[in-house]
């Protein structure tokens, strides 16, 4: 009989939570931070590639990979081994103050990813808002403006600078006090909510028009601002896609005024798109890119890439304890050469396979406002009323909470949307667990209505 963690979907065999996960989750709440949000009680204990087994032996098929994280899947032995050989040999050398061989040999790997004629550099760090925070020091420097315009709904980190630039939810800033001086936000084109009725096409020409004849005329001179920054699919705003006219018309407004192009491709970067970037799907070449989440299996590892001529800044400007740490360079390394040899094709793949099964939702559930998406990142917006378009946060968190009942994990995003965001590795048996499974907790939601 195959063990737990050999098998490809959940097998349940207490009542969630069991009783071990019942003890960590009071000890949880006697110690841990109460800001942090948990979803559903799921108490992890060990992975392999999609399961997550809990402490009490049940195990989950994982369509949240530790929100887009684990792109090879938990502990892929390939990783493993890269990890536990570096780590016998080397754990740690401060890359600011001394080489380590690694650290180019990745810088180039990640490099040779990102299309374009322009030479570029790295620097790496430990987190995405760490990536955010430096694109943001080095858009400073380079343009020697300080003025930054995010989008509505976005999400850059919760660091005091790149939470200035976080538009997701109020929570996320309030009692915080003074952000960072010079940011502004203006709408993301969110097609499905489009106030002038554009499509997914086409959403976002009155913003374009927004930034030029109002932000740029009553708020910032172009030549002020050192920096838009934009994710290619907002995540934590609902797996919204900009066009990629949008993208395209961005780039050349920042262009015309010497305003650095940031592309955040945190949570939608490493292959999960089908492409290398997400960026890449509208052909164009940001100034810097900001990396994280999925470029190391798990290990703490974030990067920025920004154009030779962007990153001219002098030694000291910027610098970094733990970034590019060995063992977590050595994973990211194993990372790449899975995804490059066979996931980020597998993520095109399966992505069409999907959306191929759940793009008429909408058609046959009343509570699907929408579907949406690119590769492995896909979200499922919850309405209560199809016509009204009103956000039903309570029913996709009952949807969620359904699902991990029956052994699914998925994560919110946004007010009312549903994110899958599985492991690159996944297959057909599991993509058709998870669309099954989800079928029927939309099913059982909406009998509640």
């Amino acid at each position: 009989m195959p063990t737990t963690l050999e098998v490809k979907t959940p097998q349940l065999i207490t009542a969630l939570p069991g009783p071990k996960a019942q003890q960590v989750i009071a000890a949880d709440a006697k110690f841990m931070s109460p800001s942090l949000t948990r979803e559903y009680a799921l108490v992890a204990k060990k992975g392999h590639g999609a399961i997550v087994e809990d402490v009490d032996g049940n195990s989950f098929l994982d369509f949240a990979a530790g929100i887009a994280v684990c792109s090879t899947g938990h502990c892929h032995p390939k990783v493993v081994e890269a990890v536990q050989k570096q780590a016998a040999e080397l754990i740690h050398i401060s890359g600011t103050d001394f080489y380590h061989h690694h650290l180019p040999q990745l810088a180039e790997l990640l490099v040779a990813t990102m299309p374009g004629k322009d030479a570029k550099k790295v620097f790496f760090g430990n987190s995405g808002t760490e990536a955010v925070e430096g694109a943001i020091k080095l858009a400073r420097y380079a343009t020697k403006r300080d003025k930054l315009i995010a989008f509505y709904g976005c999400f850059h980190g919760r660091t005091l600078g790149s939470l200035s630039l976080t538009a997701s939810k109020n929570t996320q800033r309030k009692g915080f006090g003074g952000l960072l001086a010079g940011v502004e936000h203006i709408p993301f084109p969110y097609a499905y909510r489009c106030p002038h009725g554009h499509t997914s096409e086409t959403c976002g020409t009155e913003i374009l028009e927004l930034l030029e004849q109002q932000m740029f005329k009553r708020v910032f001179a172009p030549e002020e601002v050192a920096a838009i920054i934009i994710e290619p699919i907002q995540g934590e705003g609902g797996f919204i896609p900009a066009p990629a006219f949008f993208l395209q018309e961005l780039q050349r407004i920042c262009n015309r005024h010497g305003i650095m192009l940031v592309v955040d491709e945190v949570q939608s970067g490493v292959g999960r798109t089908g492409k290398w970037w997400a960026y890449e799907h509208a052909g164009i070449e940001p100034d810097i890119v900001c990396i994280a989440k999925g470029i190391a299996s798990g290990m703490p590892l974030s990067a920025f890439v920004a154009k030779e001529s962007v990153m001219t800044w002098k030694k000291g400007s910027h610098g970094t304890t733990y970034g590019g740490n060995p063992v977590c360079i050595a994973s990211a390394m194993a990372t790449l050469d899975l995804i490059e040899n066979g996931y980020m094709e597998n993520a095109r793949r399966m992505g069409e396979y999907i959306f191929a099964r759940i793009g008429d939702w909408p058609k046959g559930f009343k509570i699907v406002g929408e579907v949406r998406g690119k590769g492995l990142m896909i979200g499922i917006e919850i309405v209560r009323d199809q016509k009204t378009k009103e956000k039903a946060a309570d029913l996709r968190d009952a949807v969620i909470s359904k699902a991990f009942h029956k052994g699914l994990l998925t994560l919110s995003s946004g007010e009312n949307t549903i994110r899958m965001s599985p492991p690159l590795l996944i297959d057909e048996e599991q993509a058709d667990f998870a669309i099954r499974t989800l079928q029927e907790c939309i099913g059982e939601t909406e009998k509640t209505i």
